[in-house]
């Protein structure tokens, strides 16, 4: 099974391809794929690790990213609810945060910081449940 993560607009890793096909079943064959982290620890009010939802669809036996997208909850106790706090959407092209909407490249930064924290609470920390969708 093979991510393409090369020739992207932003620099997505090696590391995290091989990760995320650790935890795709083998024997697979739908076309997409949607994986949520989550913390189950995570609320508006106590501090957690953000859900994490990353998207991929299969071309040709190469799966594609889609997009990745992080959540925070916005808003106080019972008026809280999830928002997009970083969204890196491929297809698109587009990247959004809670500021605006810009080109993806513009994000290649903040993808790489992003990307370093998510893989380091997923794989050293393991704070997440993952939950695979397949369709």
């Amino acid at each position: 099974m093979h991510i393409q993560y090369e020739g992207l607009a932003l620099p997505v890793s090696k590391a995290l391809a091989d990760a995320l096909v650790s935890i795709i079943p083998q024997n697979f064959n739908n076309d997409a794929i949607t994986i949520n982290f989550r913390d189950p620890t995570y609320s508006p009010e106590s501090e957690g690790f953000h859900p994490v939802e990353v998207r991929l669809e299969k071309r040709d036996n190469t799966w594609y990213f889609c997009y990745i997208t992080d959540f925070a909850y916005v808003g106080i106790g019972s008026m809280a609810g999830l928002a997009k706090e970083l969204d890196f959407d491929f297809q698109a092209g587009v990247f959004q945060n809670f500021l605006g909407i810009y080109p993806v490249e513009q994000a290649s930064d903040i993808y790489q910081i992003w990307e370093g924290n998510f893989l380091h609470y997923w794989l050293k920390l393991e704070p997440f449940e993952i939950d695979v969708t397949k369709y």
